[in-house]
């Protein structure tokens, strides 16, 4: 099955090979090559905007995503903290019915 949506994914190589690990590790290496997290696996609430819902008893991909805190005046960056996130592969959704 191939899907075509897009996500704002703006992570690292480190974040990529954490999930297309475990992508290889649940479907294979085939699937792992064809993982692009910008437009094959997203959040519960992406599929959900482009119009596909997670299969009932699926379980998420774990990746992380940093989040930063700037200076209200300076608009520095002041801190970085990392946030846990959960994934959904493509093989993991179906198309939403009315």
């Amino acid at each position: 099955m191939t899907i075509t949506v897009k996500s704002n994914w703006t992570g690292s190589e480190s974040t990529l090979n954490l999930v297309k690990k475990q992508i290889a590790q649940r479907w294979g290496e085939d699937e792992a090559n064809r993982y692009n997290p910008k437009e094959n696996c997203l959040t519960f609430k992406d599929w959900l905007k482009n119009g596909y819902i997670v299969k009932k008893g699926e379980k998420t991909l774990k990746s992380f995503v940093i989040v930063e805190k700037k200076d209200k005046e300076t608009g520095k960056v002041i801190e970085k903290t990392p946030r846990s996130i959960n994934l959904f592969y493509e093989l993991q959704v179906e198309p939403e019915t009315a």
